[in-house]
């Protein structure tokens, strides 16, 4: 078997994806942090930014997360005041994830937080645009449930 060889590292593109996510989470790391938030944290700030409130399935087809890891983030965003979780009115299995004051205040960081990755990043528009663009297609290739384009 000695014999077989395995391409390099340096020939995987599984590498070079996992190193630049791990880079770039790295890099909201401290501006995050300013905020008291984690990357994930912010992630769910985000949904919700978009769409005020959803439930916990909703927030977890968006981040591609399954409900064993959202909800213990969510219990802990909603106990630092993030957040407030509630039964549907209308449907009480479900979970509704809405902002609390503390976590709609915090989207005022959200333009800022968004440029300086894009500057981190060195990308000109056009480039970060087809970088979107082919991680997106990627996703949607090897994904059964693609993300919206």
């Amino acid at each position: 078997m000695a014999d077989i060889q395995a391409p390099p590292l340096a020939d995987q593109l599984c590498f070079d994806l996992y190193a630049a996510s791990r880079a770039v989470t790295a890099a909201y790391r401290p501006v995050l942090a300013a905020l008291g938030l984690t990357y994930p944290q912010y992630l769910v700030l985000i949904v919700l930014w978009e769409r005020e409130s959803c439930t916990v399935r909703e927030i977890a087809d968006a981040l591609r997360l399954d409900h064993g890891t959202l909800t213990p983030l969510l219990r802990r965003m909603e106990v630092s005041g993030l957040v407030a979780r509630h039964r549907d009115h209308t449907d009480e299995r479900f979970v509704v994830v809405s902002l609390s004051t503390k976590g709609d205040d915090l989207r005022r960081h959200a333009n800022r937080i968004q440029c300086d990755m894009k500057d981190a990043l060195g990308l000109t528009e056009a480039q970060f645009g087809d970088l979107q663009d082919t991680l997106r297609t990627l996703t949607a290739r090897v994904s059964a449930d693609p993300l919206p384009i």
